[in-house]
């Protein structure tokens, strides 16, 4: 009998408050999706499996703790709580079946974080190549951070990026330096 292993951080939950707020999410339950969308039943495996439809190019749809973002033609990012995804993969894969699809566990090989206040905006303007003042919330956009792979995405409260885990050191340092005071691009 094995015993459960609880999943661990990147960074152990950083946060950091500058003129913007910064925290990493703690362990995210992350699912890659890849097949061509035009598959007949990836919209109906979609539904019935994660409570969502089929996002549109470049957006990002979310209900309650799932999301499910594109990120290509013949990829989606599926977003819920870590604990459900084994279960989600089976069920998946299940209403998939006979379908030329791949589904993978990537948890542990990302790490998010969530930026957020008034100014946030300005964060990710130094780091992103990104027009963001033309970002919609709901639209997903992948880029880079400075030098590394990200992805992010806008809502209400503020931004999403989500990265490689193994560089979340460098992107909390980054997002940490971009939100200090005294590097506001427009200072009050």
């Amino acid at each position: 009998m094995s015993e459960l292993i609880t999943p661990i951080s990147a960074l152990g939950n950083a946060r950091y408050d500058g003129f913007a707020a910064i925290r990493e999410i703690g362990p995210t339950g992350m699912i890659t999706l890849r097949c061509k969308q035009d598959v007949a039943a990836l919209p109906g495996a979609l539904q019935a499996c994660m409570g969502l439809g089929l996002p549109e190019k470049r957006r990002i749809l979310t209900e309650g703790q799932r999301s499910i973002g594109w990120m290509g033609p013949d990829e989606l990012l599926l977003i819920l709580p870590y604990a459900e995804v084994a279960a989600m993969i089976a069920a998946l894969t299940e209403a998939l079946k006979g379908e030329h699809v791949l589904v993978v566990d990537v948890s542990d090989a990302r790490a998010m974080f969530r930026i957020e206040g008034e100014r946030a905006t300005e964060v990710l303007a130094k780091l992103c190549p990104v027009d963001l003042s033309n970002l919609a919330p709901g639209e997903l956009r992948r880029t880079r951070a400075a030098q590394v792979a990200a992805a992010l995405w806008q809502d209400e409260a503020g931004f999403t990026l989500v990265g490689f885990r193994s560089v979340a050191g460098y992107l909390m340092g980054l997002l940490t330096h971009s939100a200090m005071p005294g590097s506001e691009l427009f200072p009050a």
